[in-house]
């Protein structure tokens, strides 16, 4: 379990191999010379994950603009995220980690409070590694609400 890894700015990034919403395996280098944001979502079809990527889709160009380039990643397998992309128009990569070992990695899997019960799940968390691949910052228990607001300040797109 994830609880007791986190990742931390400058830290190398732990690697991803997931399919998208096509099956096409896509991996960080694929990236390589841009940044690029990595962020970990609970559920497609959800109230939140829907306000969150659909912030990402109203604000990819001017992300694009700014070298920086966006993939979601959830457990969901690889048709529903195909069903959601098309439902909502999402035009970045998602990628299924139905077995969660890549949110393990990255500290997104743990303990998590919803609706005042304590369970085991995935921590809407989000990533940006830098264009060598290093993290340049690392949050967990992310509220969706401005999350991509906050990310364009931060990376000046």
């Amino acid at each position: 379990m994830a609880d007791d890894i986190r990742l931390h700015e400058g830290d190398r990034n732990p690697g991803f191999a997931l399919p998208d919403s096509t099956g096409t395996v896509v991996r960080p280098e694929d990236f390589a010379g841009r940044r690029l944001i990595v962020y970990f979502y609970p559920a497609a079809f959800t109230p939140g994950c829907t306000t969150e990527a659909c912030d990402f889709r109203d604000n990819l160009a001017s992300l694009q603009a700014a070298g920086v380039a966006v993939v979601g990643i959830s457990p969901d397998p690889v048709e529903r995220l195909a069903e959601w992309a098309k439902a909502e128009q999402l035009e970045f990569p998602l990628l299924s980690d139905e077995d969660h070992a890549v949110a393990e990695a990255w500290g997104a899997w743990g303990t998590k409070v919803v609706n005042g019960e304590e369970r085991v799940g995935l921590i809407r968390s989000t990533f940006v590694l830098g264009a060598d691949g290093t993290v340049e910052s690392a949050e967990y228990r992310v509220d969706p609400q401005g999350h991509v607001d906050r990310l364009r300040a931060q990376l000046a797109a």
